[in-house]
């Protein structure tokens, strides 16, 4: 490659590398998809500015990657709060967590993600401050302990989970209604890869945004991941120009077909027809067969095979379904032939 072709190349990625810091969408009418979320969202935005009070304390759930974190500091933008984040391992004993309330000033979102993992003696620190607004912590040790009573500002929880199932009753029924994000369609994901594109200052052609979008599993985040790669790639071996073709040699050489399956997924597929003769298959035989920890098999690959219509589980084990043999080019055994 020519030397000044070379350097406006560089140019070009210095230049984007200031904007590549975040691809989140700054406010409510910048988020793509999920319709009806937004929707309650835009009520209870409008009914706290109208009544002059902080938001209601929010429980997100649902997959990783959909936008539960974008849209606390959306709302934070929203309300002009300051957001606060931190996670629930992080919140090792009820100080952490006094700390972290005691520092909020009124009106300030508290962002917890993963907070079906806070332990049990922190969530009952928790319920007066969520209910009440007020902590009591402990001083000192033994004849001398004292329990003493701090009042807090009026503030916002809000909480993300990907594990809804793991939140205790008694947490979950401190946020009133739980608002759960699901996978994105094809045509949200479009609009969301051409957004960051631009904010990228990549210019994609028609057919390579819908591309990329159908091989992101319906989730935002795979999706800019996808195209931060394939930039690099355009930049690298294309001259920046990112072609549908260019677009497709990027995801292939990541062994992303145009359904969405990676090489994990698929070995799982062909494992599970070809080993296990199809099904049922326990998952740690199955995870033991491709070399991968079942944990990341039931929390990483199998929600996206399932809801695609790849895999399914049942009591006796994981069970291949034809739309699995035909991603693999496979004649699915007779028994299954009338599911076509």
């Amino acid at each position: 490659m020519p030397a000044k072709a070379i350097e406006k190349l560089n140019a070009e990625v210095r230049s984007g590398d200031a904007i590549d810091q975040s691809l989140r969408p700054g406010c409510l009418a910048d988020f793509s998809g999920q319709p009806k979320l937004r929707e309650r969202l835009s009520i209870l935005l409008d009914s706290a500015r109208a009544r002059s009070q902080p938001l209601d304390h929010l429980l997100l759930s649902g997959p990783p990657g959909l936008g539960k974190t974008t849209l606390a500091h959306i709302l934070g933008a929203e309300m002009k709060a300051t957001v606060r984040t931190t996670s629930g391992p992080a919140i090792e004993k009820a100080g952490d967590l006094a700390g972290l309330l005691t520092g909020l000033q009124e009106g300030d979102i508290l962002f917890i993600d993963e907070i079906h993992r806070l332990s049990k003696v922190i969530e009952e620190y928790l319920y007066p401050a969520l209910e009440d607004f007020r902590i009591d912590i402990v001083i000192d040790q033994g004849p001398a302990a004292r329990s003493v009573r701090l009042n807090l500002p009026r503030f916002t929880l809000i909480g993300a989970t990907t594990r809804s199932g793991l939140l205790s009753a008694p947490l979950r029924s401190r946020f009133g209604v739980a608002h759960r994000l699901d996978y994105y369609s094809v045509e949200d994901l479009t609009r969301i890869v051409r957004r960051s594109a631009q904010l990228l200052g990549t210019n994609l052609d028609e057919a390579a945004a819908p591309e990329i979008a159908r091989r992101s599993r319906g989730t935002p985040r795979i999706a800019n991941n996808l195209l931060r790669w394939v930039r690099d790639y355009a930049l690298a071996r294309c001259e920046g120009k990112a072609a549908h073709q260019s677009v497709v040699s990027a995801l292939e050489m990541l062994e992303i077909d145009r359904h969405g399956l990676d090489e994990m997924d698929k070995r799982l597929l062909q494992t599970l027809a070809g080993k296990f003769a199809g099904g049922p298959a326990g998952l740690q035989s199955l995870a033991a067969a491709v070399g991968e920890e079942a944990g990341t098999i039931e929390e990483v690959h199998e929600p996206y095979l399932i809801l695609e219509g790849y895999l399914q589980r049942t009591p006796q084990g994981r069970v291949a379904l034809p739309r699995a043999y035909q991603a693999l080019g496979l004649q699915p055994p007779a028994s299954q032939g009338h599911l076509l």
